[in-house]
């Protein structure tokens, strides 16, 4: 079972900073080999929320929850990321919650992403669809997405 918990960046203990920065660069960087800005300056912005799956006191998954106006005009969602160990059915379960979150904190507001374009399969099962022609972000195929409210 996981434990969900959404925080801000000044609810953040030391130790799940850590974990959460630490399970991004293991995906996005290491795993990836990717070497990209990993620290933008969005996680500390006012309004945003870090969205933390437990399991057995490991970080499973994380995504980060975006207000309108930061990274696209619309509420986004960014940095999902699933221990390699645990894929299979976690990503589902954790845009779920991230979706229910973004409902909960911005009510009825589109939720715009930009998705890895070999993943656009995953967010159209959860109502995403494309709004961009496929572009290189970090050399990795990307594609805007959109749900509507």
């Amino acid at each position: 079972m996981i434990t969900w918990q959404l925080l801000s960046f000044a609810q953040l203990t030391p130790i799940q900073l850590y974990q959460l920065l630490k399970l991004r660069v293991d995906v996005f960087v290491v795993e990836q080999n990717c070497p990209y800005p990993e620290l933008d300056d969005k996680d500390h912005h006012p309004g945003v929320y870090h969205l933390l799956g437990y399991q057995n006191d490991q970080l499973i998954a994380c995504a980060r929850l975006l207000p309108k106006g930061l990274s696209y005009p619309s509420v986004s969602i960014g940095r999902v990321a699933i221990l390699k160990s645990e894929r299979g059915g976690t990503g589902h379960r954790l845009m779920t919650q991230a979706l229910t979150d973004c409902e909960s904190l911005w009510p009825g507001e589109t939720i715009e992403i930009g998705a890895q374009a070999h993943l656009a399969g995953f967010y159209g099962k959860h109502g995403f669809v494309p709004t961009s022609p496929m572009y290189l972000e970090d050399d990795i195929p990307h594609i805007d997405m959109t749900l509507e409210k």
